[in-house]
């Protein structure tokens, strides 16, 4: 009979291999870009949905494609676990989408980012038509791009996001829509000083950013899922993104009572 020590031994080195065989690995894309507050954010719910969830994981980053829909079909190929996007149809197709929206809405709230010589061009401007005189730019694999056409605006399509700042802080391009969630973090981070946020005027449609899951991973869709609602039950969603976002919230130039809202429909939500 094994001394009572050497059972002890046993017994903790079979705890300790089932305790790592429930470890899953989950691949997510590594960052492309400059850190921002709403990639901390995402880490962030992602990691406490999961404890929730009691769905014990290892992050693992994995170099991917920078454009958005590239990395939505590696999920289709299992080289990704894991990703956050706006969503659309095409999308939803191509992974399992967590539809609860990670922003509140926020991100279909775009304020108009432009060169500051530019900002007497919207001094006036309350109506969508005036609006689509002027040009803006966006991501051609952006779902918003889409949408901002489909609303009849005019939109010049590009791959490379600092082309993208580049052009408007020349005043080539009229303005460049961004989330109310991330204006401030890349205006501060861009070398274009003279770029500025167009006060009392701003577009919005509905839309929402989700985590995609592989389809290879409905256990992982599941918690998930399910941590993400005991976050919002406990009010622990709440307080994490007023945590990162309620400051830059509150300091867009949008004065109550005076501030233009042109709304547009997203036929593709």
């Amino acid at each position: 009979m094994l001394p009572l020590k050497c059972i002890v031994c046993v017994v903790s080195l079979f705890i300790g291999s089932v305790v790592a065989s429930e470890v899953n690995i989950v691949k997510i894309p590594k960052d492309q870009h400059a850190h921002f507050a709403r990639d901390d954010y995402l880490n962030d719910m992602l990691t406490k949905a999961l404890i929730r969830a009691q769905y014990p994981v290892e992050i693992e980053r994995v170099a991917v494609h920078p454009h958005q829909q590239r990395n939505l079909m590696s999920l289709d190929d299992s080289s990704l676990d894991l990703f956050w996007s706006m969503s659309s149809p095409e999308r939803e197709s191509l992974a399992t989408a967590i539809k609860i929206p990670l922003f509140k809405g926020y991100i279909g709230k775009r304020a108009l980012v432009t060169n500051k010589q530019n900002l007497n061009k919207f001094k006036d401007i309350k109506t969508l038509e005036q609006l689509s005189k002027l040009s803006s730019v966006q991501g051609h694999d952006w779902p918003d791009t889409r949408i901002l056409v489909n609303n009849g605006l005019n939109v010049r399509p590009l791959s490379n996001l600092k082309a993208m700042f580049a052009l408007t802080s020349q005043g080539r391009i009229d303005y460049f829509p961004r989330s109310f969630i991330e204006v401030n973090s890349e205006l501060l981070e861009r070398d274009h000083k003279n770029l500025r946020i167009v006060p009392n005027l701003y577009i919005s449609y509905p839309t929402a950013l989700y985590y995609f899951v592989s389809k290879d991973k409905p256990e992982l869709a599941k918690a998930l899922d399910q941590g993400i609602k005991i976050m919002q039950q406990n009010g622990e969603f709440d307080a994490l993104f007023y945590e990162y976002f309620a400051t830059d919230l509150n300091s867009l130039p949008y004065t109550k009572g005076e501030t233009i809202e042109i709304k547009l429909i997203n036929p593709y939500f």
